[in-house]
């Protein structure tokens, strides 16, 4: 496809948005639609709603999105410690040696008998242990997206070099806490259902707290006792994204001088799994477990669920450097966007994507030519993988040193936790200098440019600027990037 030299999304009065560009023609993105209520009309025995794609006269374009105050005098934020909870590693070099040699945590699953499901697979962490990070006590009474939280926030910590007596040097009042979860504590919800077709005095007293997103980041932030910024954001499989941006801007805000983020999820259980399959979003491949998350090709049949938790220690320049922190990478910035289309499917044209993207470049203060590693959503769904590969052949399509992967394609998609568990790979890539392959990719769909692609074996790339990205449902979409520090 030609790709413009300079996309801009602009007001179109006829189609609510069009793309233009200095060295191309234009053409038309098809207007927005999604839910609206029309004419409501009520009768003694029901009341019906319509629904109707609502009518936009204009749209913001991305130019007139964009920041353009002055970034030099912005404090800076680095990452200087990674903690990680997935199928195939649970610290950050055995995550990424096994991401590079492309080995795949998709398996069947064992957590609970789903003979009857239609989807039987899923990258489920088959070991885990909380000792030495939760106390028995709590591992005993919370949710499982809690306990890859803790231990995955508490390994961030370690790997930061934040020891017992390091953390006493420390300002307490300036370090928070921001590490969401897409859909919390449903096995405790589920529990709780149980209980209470027995009786209401059966109920968990902790029913209610446990399944909440944000007493995850409450329990850390009590443990640790860091008084900072503390919660949680919850936006789908785009919420460890927005949870590292926005601790991000804390920071720069001057709000924070360190802070934990990330994200975490647990939903393989009954009704994880059944409510996935029930709206068709999962891989049937059932008989071939390690083949059935397949980003971009031709044979994907829906996503693999995983699970697990990434977290990232974020931290002031300065306040790094005093403390004699190893910095792994800097974060430059990024960017959110909606998609105002659908709920769950993705914008005919990626309207939102490429928005999100372009203000996360001009916001940066980035050059899209010095953009050339991409690590993609791509869960291997039909529509999803397509659209947001336009979107980045939009933006980046003329670099000819640009690569991009799929996590996705070894872990499955661990929706909340997705974000960061991939930020952190990405972060791996820029220290390595290796970004790691898409595997089960033997078929490309024709709508992609292989060349863009990593292929079946990890590839050398020295990184200058890495872009990752998250999109959740509701048109959520968020972009990161990372460079190495200098």
């Amino acid at each position: 496809m030609a790709v413009p030299a300079s996309l801009s999304v602009s007001p179109s009065t006829s189609t609510g948005f069009s793309l233009s560009s200095s060295s191309s023609s234009s053409s038309s993105f098809l207007p927005a639609s999604g839910f609206r209520c029309s004419k409501v009309s009520i009768h003694r025995r029901r009341r019906r709603l319509c629904f109707r794609p609502p009518r936009y006269a204009v749209q913001p374009s991305v130019k007139s999105a964009m920041k353009t105050e002055p970034l030099t005098n912005r404090r800076r934020v680095v990452v200087t410690g990674m903690g990680v909870e997935t199928a195939i590693g649970q610290n950050p070099d055995e995550f990424y040696n096994n991401l590079l040699e492309g080995v795949s945590g998709i398996s069947q699953i064992e957590a609970f008998d789903c003979s009857d499901y239609s989807t039987r697979i899923a990258g489920e962490i088959k070991t885990f242990s909380t000792d030495g990070w939760v106390s028995p006590k709590l591992s005993k009474r919370l949710d499982k997206f809690m306990l890859y939280m803790l231990t995955a926030g508490k390994k961030a910590l370690a790997d930061g070099g934040l020891t017992e007596d390091r953390m006493e040097e420390i300002d307490k009042s300036r370090c928070g806490v921001l590490i969401g979860s897409g859909i919390g504590g449903m096995k405790v919800v589920s529990d709780s259902i149980e209980a209470l077709r027995i009786s209401p005095r059966k109920m968990n007293p902790f029913c209610v707290p446990f399944a909440s997103t944000n007493i995850g980041s409450s329990l850390l932030a009590i443990d640790l006792g860091w008084m900072g910024p503390t919660y949680s954001i919850s936006t789908a499989c785009a919420t460890s994204n927005f949870c590292i941006l926005n601790a991000a801007n804390h920071i720069i805000d001057g709000d924070a001088d360190m802070m934990l983020c990330g994200g975490s999820e647990a939903p393989i259980i009954p009704i994880g799994v059944g409510g996935f399959a029930a709206c068709k979003a999962l891989s049937e491949r059932n008989s071939d477990p390690t083949k059935a998350s397949r980003p971009w090709d031709s044979g994907r049949d829906g996503f693999v669920m995983g699970e697990g938790a990434g977290v990232l220690l974020v931290e002031e320049l300065e306040h790094a450097k005093k403390r004699g922190a190893t910095i792994y990478a800097e974060l430059l910035g990024g960017s959110f966007s909606s998609d105002a289309y659908h709920m769950t499917n993705p914008h005919p044209e990626g309207a939102g994507v490429i928005l999100c993207m372009e203000k996360a470049l001009s916001q940066s203060g980035v050059s899209r030519e010095d953009v050339n590693y991409i690590n993609a959503h791509a869960t291997s769904t039909q529509a999803g993988d397509i659209k947001e590969f336009l979107a980045i052949s939009c933006c980046f399509g003329q670099n000819q040193e640009l690569k991009v992967n799929s996590t996705k394609s070894m872990i499955g998609h661990l929706l909340g936790a997705a974000g960061a568990v991939e930020a952190i790979a990405t972060i791996q890539a820029i220290r390595t200098g290796w970004v790691h392959p898409n595997i089960n990719l033997d078929d490309p769909d024709k709508e992609v440019d292989i060349n863009l692609l990593v292929g079946g074996r990890k590839e050398r790339l020295d990184i200058k600027v890495a872009m990752s990205s998250s999109f959740g449902f509701g048109g959520h979409n968020s972009s990161i990037l990372f460079a190495p520090f200098a």
